[in-house]
């Protein structure tokens, strides 16, 4: 049985005694154990004498290395010049200073901040310039990029602002009563937050079109395997095109609600895409909309049809053709090859 005095505890007591640690053996781990933390941090430490003169050096890694830790064979002389005024400063005022310098390599820049500190003797004197060297070049790309996506964000937001007012404005024209309008208003909002959906969920790439026609046309059908037939390719429109294609969807599938295929129980929409020559142009997609329509089609021109002729061609810088004759509607679309991409 152990007595209490032989007992510790995790604290390493021994009662109520504290067990010292030899100088020399903890000066030792502390040092190897800081070697750790600077090897494991990525972070450079250099001492150098009020001469500049370098005493020690510790994790030098690339582009440092002691010899030219004041990065002349580096830096661009003004750069260099920087670092060097930041020591004489220490030196002669105490202060510490706080740099940031990026060093052109093979894949980039490389970004580091560099930190300048005094090292004050028992008696307060300068003695030497401690310089230390963190790599920040991961961080400063992602700052980077989150610049360019919320400049990409705020971009997006103004364009889908400018359609909205469009639609609103160009609704409130062709609606008779206000009651239309919030009813059709609403419906091409929805149109709109549902293409939008599609373009975040893949990180505003876009969309792919079957995928576009098919979400915009199960608003409107209860089983869109059936009602709605898709043929030709399937490429991968950008957010602009696919938000515009998207509308053009809407009012389709809703002018087939009340009047065409989508009003029957056993109705059925083909739409088709298929690549197509230009006169003298690059080869654009052909999107190809036919159903039968009933009787009470309205011939008038509204919204819908402005949207689907002009609207949404002008948008894409294509072209369109809605034609109706003898109990069928067809929409032809070409879409320009800068709106979309191939899989």
């Amino acid at each position: 049985m152990r007595s209490k005095a032989s007992e510790k505890d995790d604290t390493g007591k021994r009662g109520d005694e504290v067990i010292a640690m030899h100088p020399a053996e903890s000066g030792m781990q502390l040092g190897r154990a800081l070697l750790h933390a600077l090897h494991n941090a990525g972070i450079s430490v250099l001492y150098q004498d009020r001469d500049m003169k370098t005493v020690w050096a510790r994790n030098m890694r690339a582009p440092w290395a002691a010899e030219t830790a004041d990065g002349k064979d580096l830096l661009a002389p003004a750069q260099a010049e920087r670092i060097s005024a930041a020591k004489r400063r220490a030196v002669e005022t105490g202060n510490a200073d706080r740099l940031e310098v990026g060093i052109p390599g093979n894949d980039g820049v490389r970004w580091f901040q560099i930190w300048v500190d005094a090292d004050h003797s028992d008696t307060g004197e300068v003695q030497g310039v401690v310089t230390t060297m963190v790599e920040t070049t991961e961080q400063k790309r992602r700052e980077q990029t989150l610049k360019t996506l919320l400049r990409e964000v705020s971009h997006r937001s103004k364009n889908l602002l400018a359609i909205i007012q469009s639609i609103a404005t160009q609704t409130g024209r062709y609606s008779e009563t206000l009651g239309d309008f919030l009813t059709r208003f609403r419906g091409r909002i929805q149109s709109l937050a549902s293409s939008q959906d599609l373009v975040t969920s893949s990180n505003w790439r876009g969309a792919a079109l079957q995928e576009l026609v098919s979400g915009q046309v199960g608003r409107y059908s209860a089983d869109p395997r059936r009602s709605l037939r898709f043929d030709g390719e399937n490429p991968y429109l950008n957010p602009n095109a696919a938000l515009h294609v998207g509308l053009a969807m809407h009012e389709l599938a809703v002018n087939s609600v009340s009047y065409g295929a989508l009003s029957r129980p056993d109705g059925q929409v083909k739409v088709s895409a298929r690549m197509a020559a230009g006169s003298g142009a690059p080869p654009g997609l052909l999107l190809v909309w036919t159903e039968r329509i009933g009787a009470g089609r309205r011939n008038e021109k509204r919204f819908g049809s402005v949207a689907l002729e002009r609207v949404v061609p002008t948008s894409l810088n294509g072209s369109a053709s809605l034609e109706i004759d003898e109990g069928r509607l067809e929409y032809r679309l070409t879409i320009p090859r800068g709106n979309f991409e191939m899989e």
